[in-house]
């Protein structure tokens, strides 16, 4: 063993437990990012599956008829009996807010399709061909989106009548410009990348590059968008039901709800309270999924 080897033997340190707990962190890229996420984003998206839990099966939650309620219970404060109190009725508030999730949350479904349909279909076209096409879509896209949405939605409801179904309709529509706009400088963006250009030099043709390697590549944004509209429309449709224009009485809609207990906000502030934190907590916690969709997309 010659000098210099002896020399480098001992020069080396060996592994100190810091370099091994390093070497641990050197963990695959989406288990890094798995344990990265912060608890902001779990507590989101447990909220969100819990007012999903209400849509599809409130009687686990919330046993009983929400229409019914003891009129010799009626107002009653917050309380292990009645966790949201009860309303003017004596019907449990709590109940009627579970049970409600389905109304409010089948409508943001609703008009998140309708949006995300259209919009995206619009978009693709506009983006993918270009030309006239592209500044006829354009302009009409520029026309929705000068529309305030509240008045575009309620335009519609004119049209349609009301009910969820309706509402959720013009919430959608409200949204088809938001979309569409999205999509097409995304669908233009992708069309210019270099492996475009090459799947095109390969014989590809318009229909199959579209197919295969711009809308699926333009679509991320497309899906934080319609995770952010989710709670928009949420939003939305309680806007309306509280204006009247939603679900009529007695459905226990969100919206309703408030609107229902506006004339006793000082003797039963719960009435409204409780109702709209439930509003306000499902719409940020969507907002709050929505940002980490488009900010770390895999």
């Amino acid at each position: 063993m010659t000098v210099a080897a002896v020399a480098a033997s001992v020069d080396t340190p060996p592994e100190t437990p810091q370099q091994d707990a390093a070497t641990l962190t050197r963990s695959p890229r989406r288990v890094r990012g798995l344990l990265a996420l912060p608890w902001g984003l779990y507590l989101a998206i447990a909220v969100v599956s819990l007012a999903v839990l209400w849509a599809l099966i409130p009687g686990v939650f919330a046993p009983g008829d929400p229409l019914t309620g003891t009129p010799a219970d009626k107002l009653l404060p917050p309380s292990a009996a009645h966790l949201f109190g009860t309303d003017t009725l004596g019907r449990d508030l709590f109940g009627r807010v579970v049970h409600g999730a389905v109304h409010s949350l089948s409508g943001a479904l609703i008009a998140v399709t309708v949006g995300l349909a259209l919009g995206t279909i619009l978009g693709a076209i506009a983006g993918a061909i270009g030309g006239v096409v592209d500044d006829i879509l354009m302009r009409v896209v520029d026309v929705l989106l000068a529309i305030p949405g509240l008045l575009l939605s309620l335009s519609v409801i004119i049209l349609l009548g009301f009910g969820t179904v309706n509402a959720a309709i013009a919430v959608g529509l409200g949204s088809v410009a938001a979309f569409a706009r999205l999509m097409r400088s995304e669908v233009a963006r992708v069309r210019r990348s270099e492996y475009v250009e090459a799947a095109y030099g390969s014989g590809g043709t318009f229909f199959t590059v579209l197919r295969r390697h711009v809308l699926p590549n333009s679509l991320t944004p497309i899906v934080a968008l319609a995770a952010l509209q989710f709670g928009t429309a949420i939003l939305a449709i309680s806007t309306l039901g509280f204006l009247g224009y939603g679900a009529p009485p007695p459905t226990p809609e969100w919206g309703l709800l408030i609107a229902e207990g506006r004339n006793y906000i000082a003797t039963a502030w719960w009435l409204t309270a409780l109702p709209g934190l439930i509003v306000v907590v499902v719409v940020l916690s969507a907002n709050r999924i929505s940002h980490r969709i488009g900010r770390n997309p895999r």
